[in-house]
């Protein structure tokens, strides 16, 4: 069929300052350090940031790596990952893997970064010592080695540290079978992470107990979340004191499904506090909880529209940085050259192609590289954008009879029209996007029963359809 008539949108024209002018603008601000985004890179961060540190794994193991994994975030939600999600550094020693790793700001401002000494979910390992790196600024790693932190016959697992301004040392909390027969809180102390003190009990409440993460100070309190390993489900436990065996449990279980690797951290910009738990039913989601009052022990479900986590991540840990460090961080290891497409009304969701079928599914899945999307200048029109396949590089995502389809581009201009689309604002939330068609420009890409097509779009439930978040 011939294309319908479209309309093209003129950018709106701007006037040019003299460059001195805006030289000298930028160092007013710069001095008065309200710096704007817009005066920034692309990439820069406007104000405090954060950084995420996990290993990955997929449900059939494509993108399983155990490696240490970074990403960033401007918001403590939306996460990018960092060198197009590949491994920053790679354990040499031990078992030559790493599981559940954790970043620590040091009081020098420099980074630790601890991991499980595992490679891979062979748990008859039994590997006393843990992974150490030294870093200051999480693009050099240095001084690596493995730190022993005990001598039984039993595991170091879901390994984190602390301060204890009381002892003038840091705590390093992590998982193992004591004389209990259970998995407790053991804590070793330490002054350099090269050596550590012999483990001690931190914390037990009698049942099986891994994956502590705390908060250190809090209105002089200090809380400990935990994993209750019998019933898959987190709890919190909180103690005026650092000393072992001083903990008590004050919350009920927080889960979705089988959850652990508890992560709590506070937003720099407001009082709000995050949890995030890692379920393994299903393998690797990420839900999020959040509280303005750590004391309450009470935590309401953040809705999935509003974070988004590294693709394929697992058992991570949240490190607020400036925003130097963010666009540093960006600057050094750069940005996905793919983009993933979430679903607005079904957020666990995500775009992917199955048998060459356009549609969304529940992540995780694999193969993962299915849902990964390279937003190419419209073969129609440049204005526009083309989705074009990591997968299969040859192939790009286009209408046939209405249907979205992902074809190996045939060079014809009926192709380039069919597989041309332009970026709107969201038309169930203007924060989000919507695709409209080249050649039908009274249809927008939605998905109907999950398969993705174009239609005209009136109805609410329609915008619904219609509406993507483009990130990582």
């Amino acid at each position: 069929m011939s294309p319908e008539p479209h309309r093209k949108t003129r950018p709106m024209s701007r006037h040019r300052l003299h460059p001195l002018l805006i030289l000298a603008m930028a160092l007013f601000l710069a001095l008065a350090g309200t710096l704007t985004a817009a005066t920034k890179p692309a990439h820069a961060a406007t104000g405090p940031a954060y950084v995420m540190g996990y290993f990955t794994e997929s449900p059939n193991g494509l993108g399983s790596d155990y490696g240490l994994h970074l990403a960033v975030s401007t918001d403590g939600l939306q996460w990018t990952p960092l060198n197009q999600n590949n491994p920053v550094v790679t354990p040499t020693l031990g078992t030559g893997g790493l599981r559940d790793p954790f970043i620590l700001r040091k009081q020098d401002g420099t980074f630790i970064v601890m991991a499980t000494d595992l490679k891979g979910t062979d748990w008859s390992r039994q590997s006393q010592s843990i992974h150490v790196w030294e870093s200051t600024d999480l693009r050099t790693f240095t001084n690596y080695h493995l730190l022993k932190l005990h001598s039984m016959a039993t595991h170091s697992w879901a390994p984190e540290a602390y301060w204890d301004a009381s002892r003038g040392q840091y705590g390093i909390i992590y998982s193992s079978v004591n004389s209990s027969g259970h998995n407790v809180i053991m804590v070793d102390y330490t002054t350099d992470f090269q050596t550590a003190s012999g483990p001690q009990v931190f914390f037990d409440p009698g049942y099986d107990t891994i994956d502590g993460d705390l908060a250190v100070g809090v209105n002089g309190v200090n809380y400990l979340y935990f994993k209750n390993n019998s019933q898959g489900k987190l709890l919190g436990a909180k103690s005026t004191s650092l000393n072992p065996g001083s903990f008590t449990t004050f919350t009920s279980g927080i889960s979705h499904g089988g959850t652990e690797a508890p992560i709590v951290v506070k937003s720099q910009t407001s009082n709000t506090w995050y949890l995030w738990g890692d379920t393994y039913t299903p393998n690797g989601v990420f839900y999020a909880w959040q509280t303005t009052d750590l004391s309450a022990g009470t935590w309401t479900p953040v809705d999935q529209r509003q974070y988004t986590q590294p693709l394929n991540s697992k058992h991570g840990t949240i490190q607020p940085i400036t925003g130097t460090e963010y666009d540093n961080l960006v600057a050094h290891y750069g940005k996905p050259g793919w983009n993933r497409l979430k679903s607005y009304n079904f957020p666990d969701r995500y775009v992917r192609h199955a048998d060459f079928v356009g549609r969304i599914d529940p992540y995780p899945f694999d193969p993962y590289t299915d849902s990964e999307w390279k937003l190419v200048p419209g073969l129609a029109d440049s204005a526009g954008v083309s989705f074009q396949s990591v997968s299969f590089p040859t192939r790009y995502l286009r209408h046939a009879n209405f249907q979205l389809e992902l074809d190996v581009n045939d060079g014809t201009t009926t192709f380039a029209q069919d597989a041309t689309f332009y970026r709107t604002a969201g038309l169930a939330d203007s924060t989000w996007t919507s695709f409209r068609s080249y050649n039908y420009p009274t249809r927008y890409i939605r998905h109907s029963n999950y398969v993705l097509r174009i239609d005209p779009i009136s109805t609410a439930t329609d915008k619904s359809d219609a509406t993507f978040s483009v990130g990582y």
